[in-house]
């Protein structure tokens, strides 16, 4: 596969043509490069970044019919002019194919809500671990008078008493931290 090959083009080739002088009306060979830029389109029936060198006109093209996927979905085979390009397109077909055998499952409210206690439940029991470690690490106890916990609390601060509803939000507070 040549350099010429390795991307997507979107029908955009190196064009020939004249440099032309102002003055005497000299004309010079000369060539306009397409404006390749190396970009990184996310494909989410692949689920990852796909690496590619794109025109600018591509890039145009990818953003009108919806991402890279689509893209490469809709184009016909006799348009796409690039190795590259075809293979792309072969694997998302591919893949496509794949996704569209694949069974959707919908849950019931009922089960859907117990799904996000549980999932809940996980969120807290990680905080919790997380918490006792650092509590851990840092050598807090927990007990009142014990001294580790007012290491690093200043002076004149005032303690807050317990059944006050400050209390009761400080300890949520200590509770997420």
């Amino acid at each position: 596969m040549g350099r010429a090959h390795r991307g997507l083009y979107a029908g955009r080739h190196i064009q020939f043509g004249n440099r032309v002088s102002e003055d005497g009306g000299n004309k010079t060979r000369r060539n306009w490069k397409p404006n390749v830029q190396e970009k990184r389109l996310f494909s989410y029936i692949l689920d990852r970044h796909i690496r590619v060198k794109v025109t600018t006109h591509a890039i145009r093209c990818i953003d009108k019919a919806g991402g890279i996927d689509e893209y490469l979905l809709k184009t016909p085979y006799h348009k796409m002019d690039t190795e590259m390009g075809l293979f792309w397109k072969a694997k998302m077909e591919k893949m496509y194919e794949k996704l569209g055998e694949m069974e959707v499952v919908f849950f019931s409210p009922e089960d859907e809500a117990r799904l996000e206690e549980q999932f809940r439940e996980i969120k807290l029991d990680e905080r919790a671990a997380r918490r006792d470690a650092r509590r851990k690490m840092y050598g807090w106890s927990g007990k009142k008078g014990d001294g580790a916990d007012t290491e690093g609390v200043h002076e004149g601060t005032s303690s807050i008493e317990e059944g006050s509803p400050r209390a009761d939000i400080h300890e949520r507070m200590v509770a997420n931290a």
